[in-house]
């Protein structure tokens, strides 16, 4: 995913949440909103970030499928 790996993402997950909440009490404070109506955004965001870090993970190499019993087929 264009040179994001999902350790960067993991580790500025806790960041970008403090960061979401300590804007989240700053708007309960001058009032715009209520806590209690924005506090979904925190899920959203943790949700977004999730969704990042499954994305820049590598994929799993696929099995070869299985030989049936008995040998190789000719």
């Amino acid at each position: 995913m264009n040179g994001i790996s999902g350790n960067l993402v993991q580790a500025i997950r806790g960041p970008i949440m403090l960061i979401t909440l300590g804007s989240l009490v700053a708007i309960d404070y001058m009032g715009i909103y209520g806590f209690s109506r924005t506090w979904p955004l925190l899920i959203i965001v943790f949700g977004v970030l999730k969704l990042l870090e499954r994305a820049a993970e590598h994929p799993q190499p696929v099995p070869p499928p299985n030989q049936p019993p008995g040998g190789s087929v000719i």
